[in-house]
């Protein structure tokens, strides 16, 4: 009770995703009606589906992982001080990157996928990602374990996962969607700079004392 009463946002996130995907697990028509895919936005104008895709997940392990990762950065960012740290988005401001992040990732893979109006997707990834390159901005020093186990500075972590999504992003017939990977990163950095400047100041005086 204690993580949900400082951490309401974080909470809220998760709780939702858990509780959208679990109903997507047992219901098809839930899942059909809700999931990213290109020729029903752009054909029907069904824009709902750029957001409810980041909410759903395609199996259980695909969700614990994504979760995993926003439990892991989400309070840091929504509330640094109960974490004994300074620097952070606040609650509105964490909202703010985590959605914008989301609408980042589903408007870059419309733009990559235009013409592949079969093409579909879902899960909270791109919203991740946008949360993890906030942390970067904010941490860029931090150690962060690359498959919890190889150490690397946050902004290296950082910069190398824009690269080899983009990289990626233009395979064929991926599995993994790396264009909202990609999308999703890059409009997170943009608004955590937007919704809390002092991030850069704070990223580049780290820099200089680096």
């Amino acid at each position: 009770m204690e993580f949900l009463s400082t951490f309401p946002i974080t909470s809220a996130l998760i709780g939702a995703n858990i509780i959208a995907s679990l109903i997507a697990f047992s219901s098809p028509p839930f899942y059909e009606q809700n999931l990213f895919r290109v020729g029903e936005i752009l054909k029907r104008g069904e824009w709902h589906r750029t957001v409810t895709s980041g909410f759903l997940h395609v199996n259980p392990t695909h969700l614990f992982l994504n979760m995993f990762v926003l439990w892991m950065f989400g309070p840091i960012l929504e509330n640094p001080q109960a974490m004994g740290l300074s620097g952070g988005l606040g609650q509105s401001g964490f909202l703010i990157v985590y959605f914008g992040a989301l609408i980042g990732a589903s408007l870059w893979m419309l733009v990559d996928k235009r013409r592949e109006l079969n093409y579909a997707a879902v899960g909270a990834s791109g919203a991740v990602s946008g949360i993890v390159l906030a942390f970067c901005m904010f941490n860029p020093f931090e150690m962060l374990y690359l498959f919890f186990v190889i150490p690397m500075p946050a902004i290296v972590f950082g910069a190398g996962y824009i690269v080899i999504s983009y990289m990626l992003s233009g395979r064929d017939n991926a599995m993994i969607a790396h264009g909202a990977h990609l999308g999703g990163a890059l409009a997170g950095l943009a608004l955590t700079i937007l919704v809390a400047p002092e991030a850069l100041s704070r990223f580049i005086n780290a820099l200089n004392l680096a």
